[in-house]
């Protein structure tokens, strides 16, 4: 089993996160031994939805107007509709994203989620997916899209929806897994 002992992995989310893109990602690297961060836009609870139903709230952990890149090894963006077309227009959440692909480090994003890649101008080139309503709006920032349930371009993973949630969750710890023994080597 691969071990994330003593990596760091921010979630940045807000109201509206898609209740399993949250927890299942968060489960799976906690039970790695990754160290697991709620970054947000205000402090107390998030509101996560299913089926645009309001389901259970999540603690917040740290602001992201407060936090550093290099506080974590890896970035995880959930996705839901209300949670990234919210973080999007927050130049901090943008600001916090670009800034784990100016340092390298590894990204995921599901669903919704790559909606704030587009909004930090970091798709470029990049083979991506994401749910198909956003396709457009992937290409149109750059993005060469493509309809599967995990799709690997460098550091940064994406998947579609919950349906791919075992495979973005294994490939999101193989990822951080890969820039850890980058950095050792």
């Amino acid at each position: 089993m691969t071990t994330l002992s003593g990596k760091h992995i921010a979630f940045l989310a807000t109201d509206g996160v898609e209740e399993s893109e949250l927890s299942k990602p968060w489960e799976a690297l906690k039970e790695a031994g990754a160290k697991v961060t709620l970054v947000s836009l205000e402090k107390g609870e998030i509101q996560a939805e299913k089926d645009n139903e309001k389901t259970r709230t999540f603690p917040v952990d740290d602001l992201v107007g407060e936090v550093k890149v290099e506080d974590f090894d890896a970035l995880v963006l959930p996705g839901g509709l209300q949670n990234p077309d919210t973080l999007r227009s927050d130049k901090n959440a943008v600001a916090f994203v670009k800034g784990f692909f100016k340092a390298g480090k590894p990204v995921s994003a599901i669903c919704h989620g790559p909606w704030l890649l587009a909004e930090a101008d970091v798709l470029e080139g990049r083979k991506v997916t994401s749910y198909k309503s956003i396709r457009t709006d992937m290409l149109n920032a750059g993005a060469r899209w493509t309809d599967e349930a995990v799709v690997v371009d460098g550091n940064l993973v994406t998947s579609r929806c919950p349906d791919d949630l075992p495979a973005f969750c294994e490939k999101t710890i193989e990822q951080v897994a890969k820039a850890n023994q980058r950095k050792v080597a």
